[in-house]
C-alpha cells in the first residue's frame, strides 16, 4: 500500500530543500519524524509538515500503523518561477527569479500491491 501527500508551490528553492528530502528517503516514518525535528532549516519544517499530512493520510484513509510506515519516496521539484526585474546601472534591468517547489512524500508498509493480485 503506497499513501503520498502532496505540498504544492513551498516558496523555496528546489535545490534548497531536496538538501533537507534526501535525509529522510528510506527512513522509518517516526524516525524520519525525529531527524526533521533537529535539522535547524526552514525547509525541514516544511517537510515535517509534509510528512506528518501523509502519515495521518495512512492512517485515516487505510487504517496504517505509524509505526510500520517507510518514507519511500521523497521528492523535491521545481514549481512556478516568479520573475521580478532589479533595477540596474544606466537604466537596464537586472532579473531576480523566485523559485518554488512542489514537495512530495510517499509511504509504503512494506507490502507490494503485485502480491495482493
Amino acid at each position: 500500500m503506497r499513501v503520498q501527500a502532496i505540498y504544492k508551490n513551498f516558496r523555496m528553492s528546489p535545490q534548497k530543500m531536496r538538501e533537507v528530502v534526501r535525509q529522510i528517503q528510506g527512513l522509518p516514518a517516526l524516525q524520519a519524524q525525529a531527524v526533521l525535528a533537529v535539522v535547524p532549516r526552514k525547509s525541514a519544517r516544511a517537510v515535517a509538515k509534509t510528512l506528518k499530512s501523509a502519515i495521518a493520510n495512512a492512517e485515516n484513509n487505510n487504517n496504517a500503523k505509524a509505526e510500520n510506515l517507510i518514507v519511500l519516496e521523497a521528492v523535491a521539484g521545481a514549481a512556478t518561477t516568479y520573475k521580478r526585474f532589479q533595477p540596474k546601472a544606466r537604466g537596464s534591468a537586472g532579473p531576480i527569479l523566485k523559485r518554488g517547489c512542489h514537495i512530495r512524500i510517499v509511504l509504503t508498509d512494506g507490502q507490494d500491491e503485485e502480491s495482493n493480485n
